[in-house]
């Protein structure tokens, strides 16, 4: 297989050891080095693959986070296979590395960081011209573009042009956590300028110094650039990513009923954050239809995530009104309510008449939710007095503070079973250790993306649908709530374990491509077994 993919590229000597989907380094046979022109060019001991991981295990040691990053992503530049290899040999080790938390460090200082370019950067500069650029990329099938402009990066705000660690690390876990090939990914920057001082004024800033457009100017551009994808790349799905929340919810409206396209703040933390609470009813024994849910933060992630659980509750024979009455939001201006003059047009349907409240704990002694949900990215929203009154309230309140990177998280795990008293049935959207209280163990789960996109993405590959509609991230949800054991509930698990993430997200892809074709909306020919076609695109980190 390298004779072949080499004879085609025609890579010999070091343009051999630079290009990353193709190299071995130390792995290449005395046969391979004398072929290819890589005698002297190496050390004279042939490695194997596992070899090869035991050196970079080692020198990952003693490294700090962002150092191990910086590491592992110059591996990637230099060596794809071994990359992958070592991310899926410990995914559950190696996420927090690649991606949150570790990547919003990176991204708060990309420009000190940068060492070379991966994926595009298609500047506003370029409008009427778009299709050209993308024409630059050397890959001619690409199958997944994930693409922010940096507008809302984590909980960490507007970050221009830094925001590239996003898209980038989003189509790594493509691969590292659902074996999707890595080849027809391309991470995309679109550069519309920032409202970052910081970031303006910074010299080693590698974005456009300007602000962002109006909307109507960003409108046009966006309109260019995904009509460029469907002419350069025609097969491609669009991932939007960490675009700002109004813009968010705006350009999912736009495109979804017209390309190939999700938005994961959107739709994928909407997909998760249902698949944990679908647990915790499991655990008590509860329907969804029968929960009241109460969210602090009312931006594209709280909007995304109320309106999939109201088509759940549609699902289990609410109307849209009845489901709509059971929710209720709170933002920065206090409970999203009838004399609310100050909303926009997403938010409105939750507007119910209520008191104005601008008190957390005194709005959920008023709402009496069963479900809690943070989204708000303020660290330490759900105070004590909060948890308190949900476990009032509550046998087993579901707690779900989702916002990252740590310290903006809601309430951490500790304070949530402490002010409990054990009883609270709760995830975050960061990773917290486990809980040791009363002679019980709690292990808190992590209500993160990771367990969804990826899996959307294999369907996506597998099936090639014409749209993707919210029923495929009811479908995902469902699927990997299905894979916590009993034994798993038992330890207050909502999430199936990270160390076994690839093989959850390949049985969730398979529920979600077989949605696809019998749907109608799969464009490749429907297999007599769409489990084996799964299973026959898997990247496997192994060289050829």
């Amino acid at each position: 297989m390298l004779e072949r993919q080499i004879d085609r590229a025609i890579p010999r000597g070091k343009a051999l050891l630079e290009d990353p989907s193709l190299n071995k380094d130390t792995a290449f046979t005395l046969g391979e080095r004398e072929r290819y022109g890589l005698t002297g060019l190496l050390p004279d001991s042939v490695e194997t693959l596992d070899g090869q991981v035991d050196r970079v295990m080692l020198q990952l040691e003693k490294k700090t986070p962002i150092e191990q990053y910086i590491y592992l992503i110059s591996l990637a530049d230099r060596n794809e296979t071994l990359f992958f290899k070592v991310l899926m040999s410990d995914p559950a080790r190696f996420l927090p590395i690649v991606y949150d938390p570790t990547v919003g460090d990176a991204c708060l200082s990309f420009g000190h960081i940068y060492r070379r370019p991966r994926g595009m950067y298609v500047s506003i500069e370029e409008k009427g011209h778009v299709a050209d650029v993308l024409r630059n990329w050397p890959v001619k099938d690409v199958r997944f573009i994930c693409v922010s402009t940096g507008g809302r990066i984590l909980g960490l705000g507007d970050l221009g042009a830094n925001g590239m660690g996003i898209p980038i690390g989003k189509l790594q876990l493509y691969t590292a956590c659902a074996a999707v090939p890595p080849g027809g990914l391309l991470p995309i920057l679109l550069d519309i300028g920032t409202t970052n001082e910081k970031y303006l004024n910074d010299a080693l800033y590698l974005g456009l110094r300007r602000t962002p457009p109006p909307l109507n100017e960003l409108d046009e551009f966006v309109d260019e650039f995904v009509a460029a994808v469907q002419e350069v790349f025609p097969d491609c799905c669009i991932h939007f990513e960490d675009w700002k929340g109004t813009d968010a919810l705006h350009y999912l409206a736009r495109y979804r009923d017209k390309v190939l396209c999700y938005n994961d703040d959107v739709q994928g933390t909407a997909s998760i954050t249902l698949a944990g609470i679908d647990t915790a009813l499991q655990i008590k024994g509860a329907k969804l239809r029968d929960q009241r849910i109460l969210f602090l933060g009312a931006g594209s992630a709280g909007i995304g995530i109320a309106n999939l659980l109201i088509s759940a509750m549609q699902d289990e024979g609410l109307t849209k009104q009845q489901a709509l009455e059971r929710v209720s939001l709170f933002d920065v201006n206090g409970l999203i309510e009838a004399s609310r003059t100050d909303l926009t047009e997403w938010q409105q349907q939750f507007a119910h008449q209520a008191p104005p409240s601008k008190d957390l704990a005194e709005t959920v002694e008023r709402v009496k939710p069963s479900i809690l949900i943070g989204v708000s990215t303020k660290g330490g929203a759900f105070t004590q007095a909060v948890v308190e009154a949900m476990s009032r309230i509550n046998d087993r309140p579901i707690i779900f503070p989702l916002s990252n990177p740590t310290d903006h998280v809601e309430c951490t795990a500790q304070q949530a079973y402490e002010w409990s008293k054990g009883k609270a049935l709760y995830a975050a959207g960061v990773q917290f250790p486990e809980v040791h209280l009363d002679g019980k163990t709690f292990r808190p789960g992590q209500a993160n993306n990771f367990y969804i996109f990826p899996a959307i993405g294999l369907a996506v590959y597998a099936a090639r649908p014409s749209h993707i509609p919210d029923e495929a991230f009811l479908v995902a949800a469902r699927a990997s709530a299905a894979q916590v054991s009993d034994a798993e509930r038992q330890l207050g698990m909502l999430y199936p374990p990270q160390s076994k993430i690839i093989d959850v997200e390949i049985e969730t892809a398979t529920k979600v491509a077989e949605y696809f074709f019998d749907s109608g909306l799969a464009r490749a020919a429907r297999p007599a077994n769409v489990g084996a076609l799964v299973q026959s695109l898997l990247y496997k980190p192994e060289y050829k």
